[in-house]
């Protein structure tokens, strides 16, 4: 299928960094709460990640990521998902983050 580029435009994915990570047990597969500063105008969000085979909490903190941030809020077991953490899967389906390098400021937009 293909789009028109006004469509994409529609698509708001930002930069963002991490500033912290908690476990989530709820969640049905093992995942991460994870909460991105992504700058003034958009502000900190949070969103679950099923991110737990390649990351650590502590590996997580300050890395520059990109996220959805137009997509509405969802309800994550009993968490509130603000935006999408994207990334793409491995050979294995697991996720690996897609990062921003070298660094750029946060909440810019990607084009």
């Amino acid at each position: 299928m293909t789009i028109t580029y006004a469509e994409f435009e529609k698509v708001d994915f930002r930069s963002g960094t991490i500033i912290k990570v908690e476990p989530f047990p709820r969640a049905k597969k093992p995942a991460y709460k994870v909460w991105v500063d992504f700058g003034n105008e958009i502000g900190i969000r949070q969103t679950s990640a099923q991110i737990t085979e390649h990351y650590t909490p502590e590996a997580l903190i300050g890395k520059q990521v990109v996220g959805c941030v137009n997509l509405g809020e969802k309800n994550i077991a009993g968490f509130t998902s603000q935006f999408l953490l994207v990334g793409f899967p491995d050979e294995t389906e697991n996720v690996c983050l897609i990062t921003v390098n070298p660094p750029v400021p946060n909440g810019k937009k990607l084009f």
